[in-house]
């Protein structure tokens, strides 16, 4: 009989007080985030409804926080928090120009916004590298050098992520209207002297948002926002993922669009870090497609602490609590064989990078050590845009990089390419020549 320890008997009450209430409540939250989760979405696409100017350890910057009006895959009105941050003195006649970034996975519960960070507008710090100095990635990437170029940076939490609402993680066509409406404000807002030139740029689940929104024509070109007719320059993006990419097809019937869940479900379970995003994956698209079930992926137990840790935890501490409730048993709290496939399929797709050629050029940066976004789905992301006749570059970065050290080790390269599209300067097509 197995020997029941005191550690064992601590971990089997954690997992039962995570099933203790049928509803969750969102966490406590800080007086800005608090007062704007009491609002409603209405207004304008990049409407600023709240701001609150924040110290900045940047040099010759000044910044705030702000909420705004967004809208989710569905268009449904949503709001969004983040950061502005810009030169401080006059702005040129034609205004600055604006980059937004798209950050990488945090969390997708309401606190999980980097916004909320002490010190947010920092330049990027990673909790996985030697020097993070945080229980999260905060920060933006290249932040001190865009605003010596005279740059406007805004930086979105995302919906959900201190906006209220249910953060719709990895649902790409979400995320890159969160940041094209993150531009809009940063346009709309008039003590920062933006233009109408804009980039988007963004990591992992941001570089998905950013080569989402590069194919939401129809959306950028849409009028009576904020700050209508933004001109964009160019999308940069490092490690983006695109599912729709690697399910070109969803199958109709039952069996195969089965067979090619679990594949989907297997390649993201191997250890309790990729687990923790699945489920908040499952979560997220849920939260976007509200006809989904988490039950039909999950067994009863599973949905219960899916939803939970989603609501309460940032990614790193959500892993964390399914390895000390679970330990190596975190995969039962999957199905053994998923129900409703097709549809949670069609939504994976619904949700992702759209067919449409990009509206200006794309640059993508990878590792080739990149274990936790497959270089394959950028590959193929390439491939179908560039059919297309888009102007989409894909630069495998040198040495053996990893998915975090992509940010860093590109930040040279794509700063350079930043700072020639706004200059004007024309760019070789970056499609492969065969």
């Amino acid at each position: 009989m197995k020997k029941i320890t005191r550690l064992s008997v601590l971990a089997l009450g954690m997992a039962l007080s995570i099933l203790s209430l049928a509803v969750y409540a969102d966490p406590p939250m800080p007086p800005f985030y608090a007062s704007v989760m009491k609002m409603a979405p209405e207004g304008k696409l990049g409407q600023i409804i709240k701001k609150e100017k924040i110290e900045t350890s940047v040099k010759g910057a000044q910044a705030w926080k702000i909420a705004y009006i967004s809208s989710d895959v569905a268009e449904r009105k949503t709001i969004a928090t983040g950061l502005i941050i810009s030169p401080i003195g006059q702005a040129p006649k034609e205004g600055r120009p604006i980059l937004a970034w798209a950050h990488g996975t945090t969390g997708s519960a309401q606190n999980c916004g980097p916004s909320q960070i002490i010190n947010p507008t920092a330049p990027l710090n990673e909790y996985f590298l030697m020097d993070g100095n945080s229980w999260t990635d905060y920060g933006i990437p290249n932040v001190e050098e865009f605003i010596k170029e005279g740059y406007v940076i805004v930086a979105t939490d995302y919906q959900g992520q201190g906006g209220g609402g249910k953060h719709q993680y990895a649902v790409a066509g979400t995320n890159g209207r969160d940041a094209i409406n993150s531009a809009r404000a940063a346009s709309s807002m008039k003590e920062v002297g933006a233009g109408k030139k804009t980039i988007i740029y963004g990591w992992s689940q941001g570089g998905g948002a950013t080569i989402a929104a590069a194919s939401l024509p129809d959306y950028q070109a849409l009028q009576g926002t904020a700050a209508d007719n933004l001109e964009y320059l160019g999308f940069v993006a490092l490690a983006p993922d695109d599912v729709a990419a690697v399910i070109p097809n969803v199958p109709s019937d039952d069996a195969s669009a089965m067979k090619i869940m679990n594949g989907f479900t297997e390649a993201n379970v191997s250890n309790v870090f990729l687990f923790a995003h699945y489920m908040m994956g499952l979560w997220g698209a849920q939260a976007a497609f509200p006809d989904l079930k988490l039950t039909d992926v999950l067994t009863d137990e599973g949905a219960k602490v899916a939803d939970k840790l989603s609501r309460n935890k940032c990614v790193h501490v959500m892993a964390d609590s399914f390895s000390y409730a679970y330990g190596d048993q975190y995969k039962s709290l999957i199905k053994p064989q998923p129900n409703n496939s097709v549809a949670w399929l069609k939504s994976f797709v619904a949700g992702s990078v759209k067919p449409v050629k990009p509206v200006a050029p794309v640059v993508i940066y990878w590792g080739t050590k990149d274990t936790a976004v497959p270089p394959i789905m950028h590959e193929l992301y390439q491939k179908q845009m560039c059919a297309m006749g888009a102007n989409v570059g894909r630069n495998q970065l040198p040495g053996e990089q990893t998915h975090f050290t992509t940010p860093g080790v590109s930040a040279p390269m794509y700063l350079s390419w930043v700072k020639d599209r706004v200059a004007g300067k024309p760019l070789e097509n970056g499609c492969p020549k065969n």
